[in-house]
């Protein structure tokens, strides 16, 4: 076996960072004179630069501590993260809860700003399910059906809680990536096929069921989902199927189509930008750089995604120990479903949903969160033992 004295920093993955943060900041101060007037003087490019300056410094912390050594604060974290998502269901503490578009899912604190704990808690559930895996099997060596189920409860009893409070804001892009971070730890925690399967059609059928409601009974899905405060839901999904028919509904997406389609092959140069989309420096960034840059420059952000997700699930992959493993793929998981519906609902292959494009987006608690899961990849990444001979052993 190969000893390091130092750290075994993946320089690849370092790369792609630091090309989207660049893309992301670029973007950010091309766009800023064509945001509405109540964005005047925000200077986002310079905000997000010192976002991506602060997640360097998390990065480097996190780099710092074996990531082994997460599973001792695991569960305070994620009582932390519980805490902060039942203060915001509360409204507690008054004047500091905020309250944006409809949604309560941020804190605003004076010079700071907004914090969204809906953000960190997807990290926290990663790092909650992995060592919730990892203790079970070590456990639990036999894999039997009571066994399996058993984990199973265990994944789905802790992701549920978070998820129901992200619900409740309501915040259906975090309730998707949460969906989607427990289905991926569900998939790769051992748990047997035929259990896995039985899953698959049960979700399958529910699908069916609430598709086939919607179409032979869509006002009575529209009054229950208006009940629930999910009535946004139905707007925007009747703007996606038929976005002529719904203009209302389907403004946001008319108008990201208008931008993307006008960029055609190479895009209409810098600052050239005609088509006024709401929300262009968040969700719909990536409208931004497909208008002025084309389908050639749209096609370079998403090959540098591939080569992140790539990297990401190569680092799995490699990893000797099933907790650092299981940390990556988690992470996998939250990044690629938020490249694919971001990027998805703004050429109307998806409905849309209030999710930001990892890394290229501005937000403040969103880049934080996704500089925290690279920590974590880059600990995990630094910290697998190559082995000379043999193939590499699985600390189970």
């Amino acid at each position: 076996m190969k000893n390091r004295s130092t750290l075994n920093m993946d320089y690849t993955l370092l790369s792609i960072l630091i090309l989207l943060g660049l893309i992301s900041i670029l973007t950010l101060y091309i766009i800023e004179p064509t945001l509405p007037p109540k964005y005047d003087g925000s200077h986002f490019w310079l905000r997000q630069g010192m976002w991506y300056i602060a997640g360097g410094g998390i990065i480097t912390a996190v780099m710092l501590i074996d990531y082994d050594r997460f599973h001792q604060i695991t569960w305070i974290l994620y009582g932390l993260g519980m805490l902060s998502l039942l203060m915001l269901f509360a409204g507690f503490p008054p004047g500091i809860v905020h309250e944006a578009n409809g949604a309560v899912s941020w804190f605003k604190f004076p010079l700071i700003g907004t914090i969204q704990p809906g953000e960190f808690m997807k990290v926290i559930l990663v790092l909650t399910l992995a060592h919730v895996i990892v203790r079970h099997n070590r456990k639990h060596i036999d894999k039997t059906m009571k066994n399996d189920l058993l984990l199973l409860f265990k994944i789905v009893g802790l992701s549920a809680p978070p998820t129901l409070l992200i619900a409740v804001q309501p915040d259906l892009g975090g309730l998707l990536v949460l969906g989607a971070i427990t289905a991926g730890m569900i998939l790769i925690s051992g748990i047997q096929w035929r259990i896995l399967f039985a899953i698959m059609f049960m979700v399958l059928g529910v699908g069916l069921l609430g598709f086939a409601a919607w179409h032979f009974f869509p006002d009575a899905v529209s009054v229950f989902l208006d009940k629930s405060g999910f009535d946004h839901v139905a707007s925007r999904f009747t703007g996606w199927l038929n976005p002529n028919k719904n203009p209302d509904d389907s403004y946001q997406l008319i108008k990201a189509m208008l931008a993307i389609g006008s960029g055609q092959l190479f895009g209409k140069g810098v600052s050239d930008m005609q088509v006024e989309v709401p929300e262009r420096h968040t969700d719909m960034i990536f409208t931004a750089v497909a208008e002025q840059f084309g389908f050639i420059g749209s096609s370079v952000v998403v090959i540098l995604f591939f080569l992140l997700i790539y990297r990401l699930i190569h680092i799995a992959v490699q990893s000797n120990d099933s907790y650092g493993s299981y940390l990556v793929t988690g992470i996998v998981g939250m990044f690629a479903y938020q490249i694919f519906q971001n990027i998805g609902m703004s050429i109307q292959l998806l409905p849309i949903t209030g999710l930001p494009l990892p890394f290229l987006s501005y937000g403040g608690s969103s880049t934080l969160t996704y500089m925290l899961a690279i920590g974590i990849v880059l600990n995990v990444h630094s910290r697998t033992k190559e082995y000379m001979f043999g193939e590499a052993r699985w600390n189970d």
